[in-house]
């Protein structure tokens, strides 16, 4: 009799786990297949920081930022990764999509190591791969603080090879381009392989009266998720805290992720992780102030065909902690 009043304790207790498991609600983010924020979602998954939080993370491979946005707006996924800049765009053009701090970190303009190249107007009459196309906003900020300190119009006075990180990558290294502007993860292995940085996105926006500390990349959801279910988006953004904040501090964490980081070399393993850490937005709310004055001066830059109608910076754009 007590071996069934056990047998049958136990069959209650899964039940119950089964039916909590299924209460629990889940949340599917489709991110890039081989992005950096896999190393934080991995975290995540791995210490059960979603299930600790009261949510079920599916993290969902894609090839592309296009695919995540068309699979995000066509309501197959829930988050995505995008540039709080892009949210504001589509918050001016009436879409209800809000933002949550990912990463601060950005990239910078590199040169071989051995270049004659020590200021930007050394780079006249060069060859710059810059990834991505003529509105990045890398390459928008770094034209705008040449033109302010250098009366330099960096656009007309060098060539220009567009393409994706990778190809950008490879031209870089292997002398095809004079100088690059990559997505900060390339930029980290290219220091690795000895490049080095002539100037600095962030160093250029503070320049030009910009709070480098704003983060530019981020989580995106939709407003009705948040105001439907604030418990899943506040728990989400949580997780993603308590993930920062151990890849912040632990070294072992990173060993157990390298095989996941396609680091060919020790130099660009430690770079990758200096650089991750790096971009580890502080906690706390978003300077709201300081991310309109960066959005007026993206649209001076790059105008309706970068930021749409978003003149200014629209009301709701970013997920603020709770007070």
């Amino acid at each position: 009799m007590t071996f069934f009043k056990t047998l049958g304790g136990a069959v209650a207790a899964v039940c119950l786990a089964t039916a909590a498991i299924a209460d629990t609600p889940t949340l599917r983010a489709a991110v890039l297949k081989f992005g950096t924020v896999n190393w934080e979602l991995n975290t995540i998954k791995h210490h059960a920081l979603d299930t600790e939080n009261g949510f079920v993370l599916d993290v969902q491979g894609v090839a592309g930022g296009s695919a995540a946005k068309v699979a995000f707006q066509g309501g197959e996924a829930d988050v995505i990764v995008s540039d709080w800049l892009w949210v504001a765009r589509q918050r001016a053009a009436g879409k209800d999509f809000v933002f949550i701090p990912y990463s601060k970190a950005v990239g910078g303009i590199m040169v071989p190591a051995d270049s004659p190249a020590q200021t930007l107007p050394d780079l006249a009459g060069t060859k710059i791969g810059i990834a991505g196309g003529p509105l990045d906003k890398s390459w928008l900020i770094l034209q705008a603080y040449a033109q302010k300190n250098h009366d330099m119009d960096l656009a007309d006075q060098t060539e220009q090879v567009f393409g994706a990180p990778p190809l950008i990558f490879g031209a870089a290294t292997s002398g095809e381009v004079d100088a690059a502007i990559n997505f900060w993860h390339f930029g980290a292995k290219m220091q690795a392989g000895g490049m080095r940085t002539l100037m600095d996105v962030s160093q250029a926006s503070a320049d030009l009266g910009l709070d480098p500390e704003t983060p530019l990349l981020g989580y995106v959801v939709k407003g009705e998720l948040l105001r439907d279910n604030p418990d899943l988006v506040n728990g989400f953004a949580q997780a993603s805290r308590s993930a920062k904040d151990m890849l912040a501090a632990d070294d072992a964490e990173w060993d157990r992720l390298r095989p996941n980081m396609n680091a060919k070399t020790d130099a660009q393993f430690d770079a990758l992780v200096a650089g991750f850490r790096a971009g580890i937005p502080a906690p706390g709310p978003i300077d709201e102030a300081a991310a309109g004055r960066m959005l007026e001066l993206m649209f001076q830059l790059g105008g309706a065909e970068l930021l749409g109608e978003a003149t200014t910076l629209p009301d709701g754009t970013f997920v603020q902690p709770a007070s």
